[in-house]
């Protein structure tokens, strides 16, 4: 009898254990995705809605139709191709936008259209870190990321590095913003307000 009881307890605790896991395995699955059913968003690790850019790469599927399911690349030029929606922005657009255009689009031909749409690589989030770095080069990030952080990924300084003179070089409308980094201040833990997250394309300049 008390086997038994034993056997019965081993075996409630595996299967919740078990349950458990599965939850938390589906509740991380869904960050870049979003559907019809679901209306969710995508979002970056601080939160805040993750915008795609060139050479993302979007799975498109619409329920129960296996011909318009498809994995599609932003371009270049910010768009997207699919069957019978033609040319879709993507670039500088979230995820639940871009859903929500196509099955606008999709409805002429398909009613009530479930569309979903998942960013499976993120390869668009690019910033470089250049000068007296040890590893000074491109960055690909799937997260949104700081200037200490940049920083670290290039290796940090180099000995002969001016600290107080680094600054980021951000293109903005066809134009350039300068904007200087304290990193003495920073680096004992002052000023972290101008810890400055980085944007697509910036580049950490490190005379």
């Amino acid at each position: 009898m008390g086997k038994m009881m034993q056997f019965s307890y081993v075996t409630r605790v595996l299967s919740w254990t078990f349950i458990g896991g599965l939850l938390l395995w589906l509740g991380g699955c869904s960050v870049f995705e979003s559907s019809s059913k679901s209306g969710s968003t995508p979002a970056t690790g601080s939160g805040a809605e993750y915008l795609l850019g060139a050479e993302d790469v979007l799975a498109i599927a619409v329920w129960k139709d296996e011909h318009l399911t498809k994995e599609v690349v932003v371009r270049p030029d910010g768009f997207v191709s699919f069957p019978l929606v033609g040319e879709v922005q993507a670039a500088g657009r979230t995820v639940e936008e871009v859903r929500a255009e196509i099955a606008k689009r999709l409805a002429k031909f398909i009613p009530n259209p479930n569309v979903s749409v998942a960013a499976i690589k993120v390869l668009s989030y690019r910033v470089y870190v250049l000068g007296r770095v040890n590893k000074p080069g491109e960055f690909m990030i799937g997260h949104t990321t700081d200037v200490l952080q940049a920083l670290s990924l290039a290796g940090g300084l180099t000995p002969f590095a001016s600290e107080n003179d680094i600054r980021i070089i951000r293109r903005i409308n066809g134009g350039q913003q300068v904007i200087p980094v304290p990193y003495g201040d920073l680096k004992r833990g002052k000023s972290l307000e101008r810890n400055a997250l980085l944007q697509r394309g910036d580049v950490v300049m490190v005379p």
